[in-house]
């Protein structure tokens, strides 16, 4: 887990995996439940944590993007894109954040 938080890159990569998280929890778990049960508990806690995440996740990979030289209309607006689609940060890791974080290692 070290070695996540020794780059940029690695902690983009940890924010991304707790953003899509609370994304999923959000959409999949609390929707429904604030919906047919009438229960916004989960709503109003996982979305106030899920909104920090993902204003941190579009800062640090603007921050990242600049520092790894990504174009804008290549990589960038990728990974900005995938934090508003459920399952998108996971596949963004996957293919476009992972390999770059191994090649940096």
């Amino acid at each position: 887990m070290k070695k996540f938080f020794n780059s940029t890159i690695g902690f983009l990569r940890v924010l991304g995996l707790l953003e899509g998280t609370s994304l999923i929890v959000l959409v999949f778990i609390g929707v429904p439940v604030k919906r047919f049960l009438g229960d916004d508990t989960i709503v109003k806690t996982v979305g106030m944590a899920h909104g920090i995440l993902f204003i941190l996740f579009v800062f640090l990979t603007l921050l990242v993007g600049q520092q790894q030289r990504w174009k804008m209309f290549q990589t960038t607006w990728k990974v900005l894109l995938s934090c508003i689609i459920p399952f998108g940060t996971f596949y963004v890791d996957h293919k476009i954040l992972k390999p770059i974080h191994q090649a940096g290692n």
